[in-house]
């Protein structure tokens, strides 16, 4: 009785795998390209350089990079940070590599189109605000870096995006 059961099991493996088969050669489904990022070790020394920067300045922040698929590849903070700066630096990452812009721009975009604003500030997997800016591969946006932890005393989300400014920079010249 057992024996016919794994047999039985067996062919269901098989039609399952000969049918995935034929369907991925028939395109029924297309495989998404990679995303592109910074290697891992400099996704981290961008993210620490950003926080460092902070910290320097009496900021206690975190920073977040993001690939070119927006999946988050390193999240660095600093102790005694936030958990709004832990939650909100990937968002402004996300959102710099989405419109492969600074989130700067794009908040100055928001303040002059209402439309903007209201389709931005509803998404709550993107925190429109200063503080990100995108990783470029030659023309290519290969991911983002975003900062957040600064207050509006100590320069809100200029400061913000300054921090993620310096991580970048720290690592630009090796990017990809």
């Amino acid at each position: 009785m057992i024996r016919s059961y794994a047999l039985a099991a067996l062919g269901t493996l098989a039609l399952a795998t000969i049918t995935s088969t034929v369907f991925a050669q028939q395109g029924g489904q297309q495989q998404q390209p990679p995303a592109r990022g910074l290697d891992t070790v400099l996704a981290v020394e961008a993210a620490q350089t950003a926080v460092n920067t902070c910290l320097d300045g009496g900021v206690k922040g975190s920073a977040a990079v993001v690939d070119s698929a927006g999946v988050l590849r390193v999240l660095v903070s600093a102790n005694g940070s936030s958990k709004n700066s832990a939650e909100n630096s990937p968002k402004k990452a996300i959102l710099a590599n989405d419109m492969k812009k600074p989130t700067s721009e794009i908040f100055s975009e928001m303040e002059k189109d209402s439309a903007l604003k209201a389709r931005l500030e509803a998404d709550k997997n993107i925190f429109p605000r200063p503080g990100a800016v995108p990783i470029m591969a030659g023309n290519d946006v290969i991911g983002a870096i975003g900062f957040g932890g600064a207050n509006g005393a100590q320069g809100g989300g200029a400061k913000d995006e300054s921090c993620a400014k310096a991580g970048l920079d720290k690592i630009k010249s090796r990017v990809k």
